[in-house]
Parts: C-alpha cells; structure tokens; sequence
C-alpha cells in the first residue's frame, strides 16, 4: 500500500469525520436523495450556489432545511412568484421621519442559505437581482454597496413540468450556479421509508427533540475544510485530463461537432477541479483521481454545454453529449 493511500485510509481527520456524521443525518431526514444530498455538501464545501430541478414532493424544500438545522448559521426561504420585486429580494431605503433620512433596509438574501424557491417562476429582472449577490456577494443599492456574510449559499429550485408562467433562467444566470443537478423519484423501499418518517414526525409535533439541536458543523470548520480541499494532491495528467474535458466541449470530436453550439468556460473548469476535490475529500482521500472529475460532470457541465438545434431536433440533451465526452477523452 502507498504512503498516500495509508495516509488516506488510516488518519484521524476531526472536521472530515464532522461532515461525515452530517452527511448520515441529512440522508436520514431526505430519504432517497442520497445524490441530493452529497451534492449539497459538495457545493457547500467548495462555496458555490446549487441549481436544483425536479417535480413538486421531491424534498427539495426540506434538503435545504435540513442542512440549514446541522450548520451554524441562519436560513431564509424566498418564494418567487411572478408578482416578486427585486427589492422583495435585495432590500430597499426606508424613510426614517425622525432622523430625516433613508435607511437601508436588508432583504432576505442577506442571510447565510438562501433558498430561492421556484425561482422560473419570477421575471428576468428579479432573477437577476441574485446574480451580483451570487457571483460577486454583495448588494449595490443607488450608491451604496452592502456585503454579505462570508458564509452566503444559494439552493435554487425550477419544477420542469409546468412551463406557463414560467421564466427561464439565462445563461450568464446559469453559469453562476456551481452545480446543476436533478432530482427523480425514490426507489418503492424509500418511498415506505419516506411514509413512516413523515408519519413519526407527525406524532412527534414540535415536541422532536432533533428539532433543538445545536448545529453540527461551525463556520470555522467550514473554512478549515474549504482550506483542505485545496490542498488536495490532484497529479499533473488528472489535471491534464480535467482541462481537456472542457476544451474537448469547446472544440468538439467530429462526431460531436454538430451538436454543440457552445462549450463550457473556464468558470466550469474552475468548478470542475473545486468539485472533484470536495467529492474526494467527501470519499475521506486526499488525491483527486479520474473517477472523482467523471462523478461530477455532469452536474457542473450539464447547465454550461449548448447543444445546437441539431441536437434538440434529435431529441440528445446535454447529459448525453457529456456522457459521449466521457467516453471519447483519454482517461489517464
């Protein structure tokens, strides 16, 4: 056995095992999202916004607030309608008749998780009021700037089925997403598990004390395991194999060419080599191997790759161009 590898097996790591037990508590609570959830704790770990899609009663809601109920920090669930304002989001100036002056009042984004539920559902200009906060966290109102906590995540939703009423998110909103990822439907055995889970907590009321206690995972610990992550040993020809993935997406294999009009940027490079970390760091290793950039793919590329009308008109989607990526590029 390698020296890496016993190091890797055999060390006692407090703030990995802390995630670990985290881990276990959000699979019991959203059962049948295990993807769901290790997804969640990727993108936390690598500080980016997670772009969730699927049907109404897939727990989507209840992921966000169960990693909320074992992190240090406060939670806001902004529901967006098509009626929303950007100020409903951000905040607004009010007046304050005794001092004779305006006073900025903090929306909820200001908040460490942000859940933007349903966020198709409000116009391009309230959408785009979570885009400086995402990719640069701060506000800016008239003048003024106003930063967010350090600690700020984002878990968006968008229900696939119904299309009227809806917005779609544009690309450069997209790309500001670290990962995109989509939920399906629980096995039959979860789906029983899921039954009786709910039906305990119906019993239990506000009496359950899992309700009350204190966060698993500090802030600080969230830095010290970000810090880790980047200290990740990633050898040259996985590198090597990470960076020719997305330039195989911008300058695709012949028998891919018609079907891509745009690849990914170096923002899905970034978030490729961020995500492979988190996810081997996740795994309790501290390498990156191939395996780890192939596990997250196709989430962080799926919202990143264009497919052309070709594609459309074939009826091939993004995953599948991706899937084909995979098989074409060398692996290492």
């Amino acid at each position: 056995m390698s020296e890496r590898t016993e190091t890797a097996v055999g060390a006692s790591h407090p703030t990995r095992e802390t995630f670990a037990l985290a881990k276990q508590l959000l699979a019991e609570k959203v059962i049948g999202q295990e993807h769901l959830v290790q997804r969640m704790l990727v993108t936390l770990l690598c500080g980016g916004h997670l772009l969730v899609e699927g049907a109404p009663g897939l727990a989507k809601t209840r992921a966000i607030k169960a990693l909320a109920d074992v992190i240090e920090g406060d939670f806001h669930r902004i529901q967006f309608t098509p009626d929303l304002l950007p100020s409903d989001v951000t905040g607004t100036e009010i007046y304050r008749q005794e001092s004779g002056s305006f006073e900025f009042q903090h929306g909820p984004i200001f908040h460490n998780l942000v859940l933007a539920d349903e966020i198709n559902r409000a116009p391009a200009k309230v959408q785009s009021a979570l885009l400086e906060a995402m990719a640069e966290n701060q506000v800016s109102f008239g003048r003024k700037t106003f930063a967010l906590p350090d600690f700020f995540m984002v878990m968006a939703t968008q229900n696939p089925i119904e299309q009227e009423g809806t917005y779609a998110l544009p690309e450069a909103q997209l790309d500001r997403f670290l990962m995109q990822i989509i939920v399906d439907y629980p096995t039959r055995s979860a789906e029983t598990e899921i039954l009786q889970l709910v039906r305990g907590e119906m019993l239990a009321g506000n009496d359950d004390p899992s309700r009350q206690q204190p966060a698993l995972i500090s802030q600080t610990e969230i830095k010290i395991a970000r810090n880790e992550i980047l200290q990740l040993h990633l050898a040259e020809p996985v590198e090597r194999y990470l960076v020719e993935l997305i330039l195989a997406s911008r300058n695709p294999p012949e028998s891919l060419r018609p079907l891509i009009e745009f690849g990914a940027s170096p923002r899905g490079t970034i978030g490729l080599d961020l995500c492979a970390r988190a996810s081997a760091w996740l795994d309790r290793r501290d390498f990156v191997t191939p395996d780890d950039v192939q596990a997250v793919a196709h989430d962080v590329l799926r919202h990143r790759l264009i497919c052309s009308f070709e594609a459309d008109a074939q009826g091939i989607n993004s995953d599948q161009v991706i899937t084909e990526l995979l098989r074409l590029v060398p692996v290492p």
